[in-house]
């Protein structure tokens, strides 16, 4: 994801269960005063999420054609400070289903995030609701 690699963002985990991203303790990431931007982890967050769908839809994967982000909530419950891990995970049962097919079909796929910052406080949750398609096996 070039955006990602421009920010500084690592991928450091992507499983079936779950992926996760580490954006830098960056001064360039930071706000005006000095804690973690909402966009750096707003960020973190949909490349966590965009990574876990794509690990949960592997097997299938090549046969993906768009995933798009319908709809995002976020809920931010403390500054984050310094390197932020972001820990995302999809609907498991909707990937099971879209992965026990061989149907050509479009799907809603929920993904959530957990963040944490470097002292491993939850600094921010968030939600995302992605329009998939994917074509027949």
């Amino acid at each position: 994801m070039p955006f990602g690699r421009f920010v500084g963002v690592d991928i450091t985990e992507v499983g079936p269960d779950r992926a996760v991203v580490e954006i830098p303790a960056a001064r360039n990431l930071t706000n005006h005063l000095g804690t973690v931007h909402a966009g750096a982890l707003f960020l973190a967050a949909d490349i966590a999420g965009a990574a876990a769908l794509a690990g949960a839809l592997a097997p299938r994967l090549a046969r993906v054609e768009y995933t798009v982000v319908r709809d995002a909530r976020s809920t931010f419950r403390k500054p984050a400070v310094g390197r932020v891990r972001a820990i995302a995970t999809v609907d498991e049962r909707e990937a099971r289903r879209v992965l026990a097919s061989t149907a050509a079909e479009q799907f809603d796929l929920d993904s959530k995030a957990l963040l944490y910052d470097d002292a491993d406080v939850l600094v921010a949750k968030f939600r995302f609701d992605y329009a998939c398609s994917i074509a027949a096996s």
